[in-house]
């Protein structure tokens, strides 16, 4: 990290370690079983009760309070302007690099928050739909950055959110399939009015491209960055790349299967290089750079705990 970016973070940002961030959720009771957070954990990650309890218990109880005031606001204004307003979905982001864990992160708020007692109906989107479809980035030349904020159709996500927060009764996404690699276009996912809608992607906190534009996170209420050393994350990745050379490149379906024969020593450099040669760009190019857009940011340490949560100062 840079002095500059030190700097900022000391300006912009509480900075709590996890024993202190812990003592948040006193007496909250914990929601979900063992059984449960196993289900929940992704690939390679270490999701466990005691971090539900000590790192994600508090923030479900922020967010309540901070859903409860944003409704409170839209309330008020309703009140000014002489209307009714409808009720606004509560719209969550959730950033950070490839195998940093945040779909983990964004499922387990899922199921954390569809457990408050006022918001019954909570969704969960992620960009992936949102890719352009292989043959149009085989067209573009973009294959090889997928994932990089030119390979999605921005417009489409910002569309899609928006009419989310309108209130449409039904707004429906692109279906992207990990198996084919490919978005399917024969599938959808449907969204019905959801009292949450979190948004789980790689660019999320991106900025506007231009000034007179709307970035999706311009739509969030709440932000969420999930952080770790490249070091650790290069590793993580390569853990997972393993993983999934005994699992999921198995299957004879799947995009991936060419890898499915590599020995360890060649599916690690495998891994090294796309990590390396993708990866690797993107994070220092793109999605680390928005990491202080976020409101929160949990930060991992080696054993892919988090070790201390920022707080973004009002």
């Amino acid at each position: 990290m840079t002095s500059d970016s030190s700097s900022l973070q000391l300006s912009l940002y509480r900075e709590i370690p996890r024993a202190d961030w812990a003592r948040l959720a006193k007496g909250m009771e914990q929601p979900l079983t063992e059984q449960e957070v196993v289900q929940i954990r992704g690939l390679g990650d270490r999701l466990s009760v005691d971090e539900v309890r000590d790192v994600f218990l508090p923030i479900s109880r922020l967010l309540s309070g901070w859903a409860r005031g944003v409704r409170q606001i839209g309330g008020e204004i309703g009140q000014f302007l002489g209307e009714q307003q409808p009720r606004i979905p509560f719209v969550v982001g959730v950033a950070g690099s490839v195998a940093v864990g945040k779909s983990t992160v964004a499922r387990l708020m899922r199921e954390l928050m569809s457990r408050w007692s006022d918001t019954p109906r909570v969704e969960l989107v992620t960009t992936d739909g949102f890719l352009l479809p292989n043959a149009e980035l085989e067209r573009r030349g973009l294959m090889d950055r997928k994932g990089f904020p030119e390979s999605y159709d921005r417009r489409a996500l910002v569309d899609f959110v928006t009419r989310v927060k309108s209130g449409e009764e039904e707004v429906r996404a692109p279906f992207y399939s990990h198996m084919k690699y490919d978005i399917m276009p024969d599938a959808s996912v449907v969204v019905r009015r959801p009292d949450v809608l979190i948004v789980e992607g790689l660019n999320v906190l991106q900025p506007p491209p231009a000034p007179n534009d709307v970035a999706v996170s311009d739509l969030f209420d709440f932000s969420i960055y999930v952080d770790a050393d490249t070091a650790h994350i290069e590793q993580w990745f390569i853990d997972r790349f393993l993983k999934l050379r005994e699992a999921a490149f198995s299957n004879p379906a799947s995009y991936f299967n060419v890898f499915q024969h590599l020995d360890d020593d060649e599916a690690i450099d495998t891994a090294r290089g796309i990590w390396r040669d993708i990866n690797l760009p993107n994070l220092t190019s793109n999605v680390e750079p928005t990491k202080h857009r976020a409101t929160l940011v949990l930060r991992k340490g080696a054993d892919h705990t988090v070790d201390s949560v920022l707080l973004r100062k009002l």
